[in-house]
């Protein structure tokens, strides 16, 4: 059985403590751009929070957010319709940027926060995991790793807090999602550069088939 606590150091040694590609300079910010990343790109989000913090900088007033005034503001953004009404529920609950939970239970209760979301959330909070990121990334990385089974997040989630040690929770599933957004690309993945390759079954896979094909293709060579 693989011990993953001491398999998965060179890629918590590579990405331990780096910083969520999504921009945000305040706990209020961070709750926002997250909501708003669901089903959306970092990148996308990181372009349109700029101008709407300008206009809503803290919880009290994106709880007076006129809706249709907000919908304008994120407009383009993945569902933003929804998501406007949600974060202005959400501000309301929650009143003030002091008031900002920071666990699971009370994140959850928050209108568009599930797992994940509150996850990444207490991660950048800085605050105890209860929980392993699981966002798209981490659902591909996994099973490729041979660390989880299944597509999932949730059944995903279950097996990584099985294997991984408490202590590592809170780095472990950020630092899968990193390595798939920089590595183990959906397509055509940089397995070379990968610190995982030698405790990978993806990888693992891929050369035994490539050493049954060497002399198959040793011979078409040799017949040109």
């Amino acid at each position: 059985m693989n011990n993953w606590s001491k398999t998965l150091q060179p890629l918590l040694k590579k990405y331990s403590g780096k910083k969520h590609p999504l921009n945000y300079e305040n706990n209020f910010q961070l709750l926002v751009v997250v909501i708003l990343s669901a089903a959306d790109s970092d990148k996308h989000i990181n372009n349109v929070a700029p101008a709407l913090f300008k206009k809503y900088s803290n919880m009290k007033q994106l709880a007076g957010a006129n809706l249709e005034d907000l919908q304008t503001a994120i407009k383009g953004v993945t569902g933003y319709r929804q998501k406007a009404a949600a974060l202005i529920e959400l501000a309301k609950i929650v009143k003030t940027d002091k008031s900002i939970p920071n666990t699971m239970e009370e994140l959850s209760k928050l209108p568009r926060i599930g797992r994940k979301t509150a996850n990444v959330i207490m991660r950048e909070m800085n605050v105890k995991a209860e929980g392993i990121i699981v966002d798209l990334h981490v659902l591909r990385v996994a099973p490729r790793l041979g660390i989880a089974k299944g597509t999932k997040a949730d059944d995903i989630e279950k097996q990584l807090m099985h294997v991984i040690p408490e202590k590592n929770w809170g780095e472990s599933g950020m630092a899968m999602s990193f390595l798939g957004r920089e590595i183990c690309r959906p397509k055509e993945p940089k397995c070379l550069e990968c610190v995982m390759k030698r405790s990978c079954e993806y990888y693992t896979n891929f050369e035994q088939i490539v050493q049954r094909l060497k002399p198959s293709l040793s011979l078409s060579k040799g017949a040109k």
